[in-house]
């Protein structure tokens, strides 16, 4: 019977629960299909309701992942079969190649800086462009490069090969192929986050047709420091600075037509912190969050959207959007929406609409659920073996859940319910181990 763990997945959730389990002896694999650890927390500029840097929290846990012991990352790989079961798990881990010598990299950035290839940046929502080799963002771990093989033109045309030309490290190694890593495994921890809901498939909010129609990540990435603006608020159409913004909620959350019933839970907040913020910034702009009704459930959250509306002088308008049409001289936005306090059609216009997207299951978690046998919820989400008793178990021993794997909720939430799944995970190997 093994005592190693399995987590797969390396955002907030599957950080902490590493962490917790590392420094109670477990050798821990953690498992994160894209180059570095970090997930959606990484992207984000500030945390509610206490505005404290994302980067601060994240970046030392990152990196203790990345130096303890007890924790071994496997980023840029894939969970591919799992068989047996629990205590005595077979996993199999595809790792794609890179391209690039891990050992060898030294992260000095030289390769990206020559590479003549530029590609939208999934970091900064497609705001930005990176190198066909890259890193996803500067604190990224490991800090070593990848080369995206579907746009390198080395490997997709056989020419170029500039990378391999200027590394002082002599890292590039165009021989690299794919490597099956068979592990065995005593506990799995499922910590897969979500991805943000897609507005382009509602054509009223004009998503992708209207450029001064943004995503509430993008706007995260625009108004952050390190961001593609460094910070600066610019609307897309023209980069002028926008006085009147606009924040449309339950994009993508509490819609049955669209086949997404719940509430995401996070959207009202994080409206409000990046209006916050905005007027931080900008306090002469004119911000309206448009909503159903302001879900502020968690420690802090109802002093947070007071002092919105107080202090900071953000209007809040109860009526869902039903359309945004532009003037195509001007590109701004013209909203259309029912008060429903006082039972009025409102008719706004502002220079930049932000659509605060609910959160989705990741792309692929539908086959992951049957490589586990275990099931999904009827939102889609991993479900657990009771929802009031066992939010942290699955109905197959030895599995568990952890973070918005679970279903949405905010950082706190996912950090608990990680440490709680690492708990559990903990106590069913000490089981194991005394043959209970």
């Amino acid at each position: 019977m093994s005592q190693d763990v399995l987590i797969i997945g390396g955002g907030i959730s599957g950080i902490q629960a590493a962490l917790d389990l590392g420094d109670q002896g477990f050798h821990v694999y953690l498992v994160e299909r894209t180059p570095s650890i970090g997930g959606r927390m990484s992207q984000l500029d500030k945390t509610f309701p206490t505005l404290d840097c994302s980067a601060c929290i994240l970046t030392p846990k990152m990196v203790d992942v990345g130096s303890h012991p007890n924790i071994e990352l496997m980023t840029y790989s894939e969970v591919k079969e799992v068989s047996g079961k629990a205590g005595n798990f077979k996993v199999k881990v595809l790792k794609k190649p890179r391209y690039v010598n891990i050992d060898m990299c030294v992260g000095c950035g030289t390769c990206a800086s020559k590479c003549p290839m530029k590609i939208p940046s999934e970091f900064d929502s497609g705001l930005s462009k990176r190198s066909a080799i890259y890193v996803p963002f500067p604190q990224a771990v490991p800090l070593k490069y990848t080369i995206d093989a579907d746009h390198c033109l080395y490997l997709t045309r056989g020419v170029c090969g500039l990378c391999e030309q200027v590394c002082p490290a002599s890292a590039i190694d165009f021989n690299q192929e794919e490597e099956v890593v068979e592990l065995d495994i005593g506990a799995i921890i499922v910590a897969t986050g979500f991805d943000p809901y897609d507005p382009s498939t509602e054509t009223v909010y004009g998503y992708q047709r209207f450029p001064n129609v943004i995503t509430g990540l993008e706007f995260e990435r625009l108004i952050n420091a390190s961001g593609p603006t460094h910070g600066h608020m610019e609307r897309p159409s023209d980069q002028e600075l926008p006085k009147r913004v606009a924040f449309v909620q339950c994009v993508g959350s509490r819609n049955e037509k669209i086949g997404n019933p719940y509430c995401s839970r996070v959207c009202c907040m994080y409206a409000i912190k990046n209006a916050i913020l905005m007027k931080e910034h900008y306090p002469d702009t004119d911000i309206s969050i448009f909503y159903i009704d302001i879900r502020a459930f968690g420690k802090g959250f109802e002093e947070f959207y007071n002092r919105a509306e107080e202090e900071f002088d953000i209007k809040f308008i109860k009526g869902r959007v039903s359309e945004i049409q532009e003037d195509p001289n001007t590109n701004n936005l013209f909203l259309k929406a029912f008060n429903t306090i006082t039972g009025t059609l409102l008719h706004a216009e502002a220079d930049l609409a932000v659509l605060s997207v609910g959160l989705r299951p990741p792309a692929g978690h539908e086959n992951l659920a049957k490589m586990l046998d275990i099931p999904l919820s009827n939102n889609g989400f991993f479900a657990e073996s009771d929802l009031k008793y066992s939010p942290v178990t699955t109905t197959k021993d030895g599995i568990f859940i952890a973070g918005v794997a679970q279903g949405p909720k905010d950082i706190p939430d996912s950090v608990a319910q990680a440490s709680g799944a690492a708990s559990a995970a903990a106590v069913f190997l000490a089981k194991v181990k005394v043959g209970e």
